[in-house]
């Protein structure tokens, strides 16, 4: 290979790794979420789309518990109407959130999720929510938004998570246009424990 071929190969290998690093780059954040909704890793409930509602034969109670969180910056009551309910798994269960608009001007909102203990995510699946969805609520105005999910009877025969007796769904509300000057900064509402 003559010297000027070699320079010429070796950028176009540079540039083409470049190119591609960068690709990957961008496709890691849907990538990963993607992954962590499939698995239920780090705590991401499961998204389902369809109806559970079937005949579990080893059906187990377990306690949920519904943690509400406003981001600073949000000028919105964010609490959950239920703080807990016991639910059978294999069961779709239906549980709302009110959120209250407290300042004078529209806002904008939307939230994120988890579940914890974070072994459980995989196991907690959402059916509808209203999360990572905008939510707009005019000066005073009050709604609730309900939540749908059921728990997989396979938790029970699960080794790691056959001691889990209390669940906790949290979701956190930040507003989308001070999202970035507020990150990280939240406003406890509500709190629950994890047993």
């Amino acid at each position: 290979m003559v010297k000027g071929n070699k320079n010429k190969y070796t950028a176009y290998s540079v540039i083409l790794i470049i190119v591609g690093m960068i690709s990957l780059s961008y496709a890691a954040v849907p990538l990963y979420d993607l992954f962590c909704r499939t698995t239920g890793f780090g705590g991401t409930p499961v998204v389902k789309k369809d109806n559970i509602n079937v005949k579990v034969v080893n059906s187990v109670d377990i306690k949920i518990q519904f943690n509400a969180d406003v981001a600073g910056g949000l000028e919105w009551n964010f609490l959950p109407v239920e703080r807990q309910k016991i639910v059978k798994t294999g069961s779709n269960t239906l549980a709302f959130y009110k959120a209250k608009n407290i300042s004078n001007k529209e806002i904008t909102g939307v939230a994120a999720f988890n579940v914890t203990p974070l072994k459980v995510g995989k196991y907690f699946s959402k059916i509808d929510c209203f999360c990572f969805e905008e939510q707009t609520l005019k000066a005073g105005e009050e709604v609730e938004m309900p939540v749908s999910f059921y728990i997989d009877p396979e938790i029970a025969n699960d080794p790691n998570t056959q001691e889990v007796k209390t669940i906790t769904l949290s979701y956190t509300f930040f507003n989308i246009n001070e999202n970035q000057k507020y990150k990280g900064k939240i406003k406890k509402n509500t709190t629950a424990q994890v047993k």
